[in-house]
Order: C-alpha cells, then structure tokens, then sequence
C-alpha cells in the first residue's frame, strides 16, 4: 500500500499521450517523475487524453530500472446497478492485464480510478463512500491476477480521495482540492510536448450526436424527399452504379469545399460552420448513397493526407444529419468517421465514433472488425494498404464546383407529403458510446447491397405513413435475393464483402477501451 506521510517513489511517465511508452529512452525523451497521491490524481487526464466522468479506471504500472512506468490503461463506464459492479471490475482487470501481456509485458502493479460527479443532494463524500465497494472490487479482481494496486482514488467535484492510505486522520474528510488545471509539472511536459488535454467523452460524443433542433424537421423532411428517388435506383443494377458514382463526385466536392472554408476556433463553432456548408439534400443524398458497402469502402479510401481532415468533418456532419427514424443510417458516416479518426492517429475518437455505429447498428461488420482492431492496438497501415490498393485506377469524376457553399435549405415536399409525427425526436446514444440493442420499431432499415446480383432492399419503418411510391420493393421472383422471406418467415440477409463471416467484436454493453 501506499504510505501518505512519505512519497511512494518516482513513477516515469513516458507515455502521457495515451500510446504505447517508447520501448527504450531517446535523446529527447520527456520524463515526469510522479511521487504523491495528488500528483497520480492531477496525472489522469493526460494519461487517458480527456477529463473522465462516470468512469472506473485502471492504469498499468511497469518496473523499469527501479522506477515504476506507466503503461497501458483501460476505462468502463460505471454501472448504474451495483450489483454490475462486480463483472465490470473483473473485465476491466482481465482486459488490461491480457492486453498489456500481448502489447507491453505483464504488468507488476496498478493504479485504479473511480470518477464520478455527485447526484443531486450529494457531496464529493458521499460519491466517495458510495464508490468504495466499487474501488475494493477492482483492487480484489486485479489481486486476483496477482498484480496488486498500489493506489487508489476517487475524485469527484474537484477533489480526490484515497482508499489506499492506512494512517490514521492522514487524509481529510472533506478530500484534497485538485490542482487547478495546467499547473502541475505534468501539465507543463505534456503542453511543451504539443500534448492537449480534450474535454469529455460526452462533449466529444455531441459532435456526432443527430440533431435535437428545429433543423432535424427539415433534414428529416430532405431524407424522404431524397429517398424517394435515390433508394428506387439502387435496386436496380445499374441505377445502383450511377448512384454510387453521384455519391463520390458530391462527397468530394463537399471535401473540397470544407477544404477551403475559413478557419474558426473551436470545436462547435468549426461545426456548425460545417453544417452551414452542407445542405440538407446534399447530406441526404450522401446519406442514404453511403448505405450501398461499395460506395461506403470508395469513400473510405480519404483517409490520409490534405484529405482525411475534411473528411473526417464531413462524416462527422452527416453523422449529425441522421436524425429521427434514419438513426440506423449514421452507422455508415460514424463509421467512415472512427475509421479515418484512427488512421490519422486519434484512437479516442476512433473508439468512439466505432462504438456509437454498432450502437446504430450492432450487426455493422465494418465497425466491429475496426473496433476490435483499434482496441487491440494493430496498425491501420494494413487497412490503408488495401484501401489504396482498391482506389488505384479509380477516376473519380470531377463536376464543377458551385460557385458559392448552399445553406442549409429544406426542400419543397412532393405532391404527397410525407406524414411527419409532430414532436419526434432524434435517437439518443447511450452515454458510454458502446454497443447497445436496436429499437427496431423506431428506425428505418437501410438499403443493403448484394455483391452477387447487385440488388439491394430497403424496409420502411412500420409506423410512419410514406407515399405510396416511396417504398422500394424487392422483386419476389427470386427466392434468394437480398431481404425476402423463406417458407419459415426467416428473413436472409443481403451479402457483401467481408460479410461472410459474424466474427469482430461482441456487442457487450460494457465495452473496455483497453490502450495496451
């Protein structure tokens, strides 16, 4: 345990950006020596690269020449029913301890974390004596792997608490007040290092949240106008092939266009200069044509160079536009959002972005398989490849830019308006971002494509009126295309690349972000 009266020996934080530690010292290499209880406190955020809420949090120490380095780490969300406690802190533990055997050694001893803000009527205490099961079940689960933890700490409402100090009246009551934000000597290697801190996984999960505006009506409305038209001609074999060439051409004269936009500052203003840059018919389009996995795998092949930060904005602003009954839809731009977020090196957003698409939809083959591989720590080079592989030879089309960005506009309804229940709302994510079950009585099926035959499905939702013409049906004369119906009432599901097989990650609802 932790002695409070004396310092608990250096700890070398050679890893404060939240990757891999450097396997030996360079010339240059940064070294911050931690000693107390109130520096490891302080030492969280940068470890992690967010502030965490409502999380529970172990960090792997390695002995490195009789100093302790900090490796991988790994965050859950803290269940909201305490009898979860146990099985969490038990996967928590496993998942570091197995991840970091196969990335960085096993480790010989651990930090855990409990964040938590009070309720209401709470105090910082009573979070602290609410979460002390929780912290001796993680420091029981991590002996049972025979790594001990060495310290461990609360921090709520801006102070920090131990459950580790054994002197009696060392530690107050009330908590010691945390250091205030960029002062620690941590602070200093991380800001002269280019290292910035982020906010919250909840601030950075608003960026590709739908909308909760007024706007959501009209982008609704553009969706079903838009649909009408598009999801017809990607039932037939060769509308399929001039959709997927539209898309393309109006993705990249999007990227283009954000390409050249005006710089602002900060992260919702640069958004909703995005969304001002993007009109709802072209973000419909974009939408519902990414539905098609060919067009989807195209798309994701901007994901390196002057071309991934537009991208990235782009997919991130559609994400946005799949609002009410069309939330199954951001499946495909969240995940083109966590694929190009990794490729570029941002793991947290990766994360993210991947988890919030099989919360769309758990069955995305594409995110799970990414999810799984950003968890586990592989390169994305072996990804890129394949996706440059497939983009060489590929002319994309190259229709005149218009001359000045569009607005966001609603587009005037067809002659049969499509019935909008007053009062809908976009689906919400679940706030750990994880893979959770679909409503499927409150979301629109998209349009699958079958690689084979190249004709695709699309079901409407069940309790929302359409035009009579809107509603793209299969031809019934083949047994085995995509969406039909067997004898049984079995519904088969349209194949495409990499489909063949359901493995990737399971859609636990308690999900690890396991660095290492």
């Amino acid at each position: 345990m932790t002695n409070h009266s004396e310092t608990t020996g250096p700890f070398e934080s050679n890893d404060i950006s939240g990757q891999e530690p450097p396997t030996g010292p360079t010339e240059h290499a940064t070294q911050v020596t931690l000693r107390t209880p109130a520096e490891l406190a302080d030492a969280l955020p940068y470890l992690l690269g967010y502030r965490p809420e409502d999380s529970m949090v172990l960090v792997a120490l390695h002995d490195h020449a009789g100093r302790g380095r900090f490796g991988g780490r790994a965050r859950l969300g803290i269940p909201a029913n305490a009898e979860d406690w146990e099985a969490a802190a038990r996967q928590l533990a496993r998942g570091l301890v197995t991840g970091s055997e196969r990335r960085d050694g096993r480790p010989e001893r651990m930090v855990a974390y409990v964040c938590q803000e009070p309720g209401p009527g709470e105090s910082g205490r009573d979070v602290k004596r609410r979460l002390e099961r929780l912290a001796q079940l993680m420091r029981t689960e991590c002996g049972n792997l025979d790594v001990p933890v060495i310290e461990a700490l609360c921090i709520s409402d801006g102070r920090f608490w131990s459950y580790c100090c054994p002197v009696e009246g060392c530690c107050p009551e009330d908590g010691s007040p945390m250091g205030l934000p960029g002062t620690s000597v941590l602070a200093a290697a991380a800001t002269y290092a280019g290292i910035q801190v982020r906010g919250t996984l909840r601030e950075l999960r608003a960026r590709l949240q739908p909308w909760e505006t007024s706007a959501a009506l009209e982008q609704e409305i553009a969706l079903d106008t838009v649909g009408m038209n598009l999801v017809p001609r990607m039932l037939d074999a060769t509308g399929r092939l001039e959709v997927a060439e539209e898309t393309i051409a109006l993705a990249e004269r999007i990227i283009r266009r954000y390409a050249t936009a005006a710089p602002v500052t900060g992260t919702h203003p640069a958004d909703v200069r995005d969304d001002d840059l993007l009109a709802d018919d072209e973000a419909a389009t974009l939408i519902l044509g990414l539905q098609d996995r060919t067009t989807r795998d195209k798309a994701a092949a901007w994901m390196e160079g002057d071309e991934a930060g537009p991208a990235l904005r782009l997919w991130r602003a559609l994400a946005r536009r799949c609002v009410g009954p069309y939330g199954e839809h951001a499946a495909a731009p969240l995940t083109l959002a966590g694929w190009v977020a990794w490729s570029t090196g941002d793991e947290l957003e990766a994360r993210e972005a991947l988890a919030m698409a099989l919360a769309a939809d758990p069955d995305y083959l594409f995110a799970r398989l990414l999810h799984q591989a950003c968890n586990e720590g592989l390169d994305p080079e072996a990804v890129r490849r394949c996706l440059r592989a497939e983009r060489v030879g590929r002319t994309p089309a190259q229709p005149a830019e218009r001359a000045t960005p569009a607005p966001r506009t609603a587009l005037a309804p067809p002659q049969q308006t499509p019935s909008l229940r007053p009062g809908s709302h976009p689906q919400k994510s679940d706030q750990r971002a994880e893979p959770g079950p679909r409503k499927g009585g409150q979301r629109r099926r998209r349009a699958r494509s079958d690689e084979e035959d190249g004709r695709h499905t699309a079901r409407a939702k069940r309790d929302r009126r359409r035009p009579a013409d809107s509603r793209p049906r299969t031809p019934m004369t083949d047994p085995t295309g995509p969406g039909t119906r067997g004898p049984a009432g079995t519904r088969t599901r349209a194949a495409a690349p990499g489909d063949a097989t359901r493995g990737g990650v399971p859609s636990d609802s308690r999900q690890s972000e396991a660095d290492g």
